[in-house]
């Protein structure tokens, strides 16, 4: 199996986890955030949402410059446009992927601010890095859910709200 072909399985198993965290988010919790430096339940969700989309942005570009990048962060209210907005970046990482060739994997890729650079890493690394931002985001969901008793899904295995 290619390096490709493994990224898409484990973007499809991480999706369904994903899937099932970011789908019991209360639509009246959305401001909510467990302490004043944390962020916003909206914060969290839509990031973890975007970052289904890092994979073909690494394949497609050789940096991300936070200085000279155009980007507004969704506004997302309600868990059924959080899901719309999963979906729609699921498809674009899941594509991006899929057109992806193996040699790119091996090019470099450069997190940045301006002249500032916080790493320059093999495309292959920062994809994986990627899929490990998502895991964490979502565990971090988990405990800003359970604070709002939020009964939690299993990820790996039942959870403790399934009966384990």
């Amino acid at each position: 199996m290619s390096m490709i072909q493994q990224f898409l399985k484990e973007l499809e198993a991480e999706s369904k986890t994903t899937r099932k965290i970011l789908s019991i988010i209360p639509d009246d919790k959305f401001m909510w955030k467990p302490h004043p430096k944390s962020m916003t339940i909206q914060q969290l969700s839509t990031h973890i949402a975007e970052l289904a989309t890092w994979s073909s942005l690494v394949l497609n570009t050789s940096e991300l410059d936070f200085a000279t990048m155009d980007f507004t962060p969704q506004q997302i209210t309600k868990t059924s446009d959080l899901m719309e907005m999963f979906e729609k970046n699921l498809e674009e990482g899941r594509a991006g992927l899929a057109a992806g060739k193996e040699e790119q994997l091996d090019e470099p890729w450069t997190l940045r601010n301006g002249e500032t650079i916080y790493s320059t890493e093999p495309k292959r690394d920062v994809i994986r890095m990627s899929f490990n931002q998502i895991t964490h985001h979502r565990a971090q969901l988990g405990v800003y859910l359970r604070l709002l008793d939020v009964p939690i899904p299993g990820s790996y295995g039942p959870s403790a709200d399934e009966g384990f």
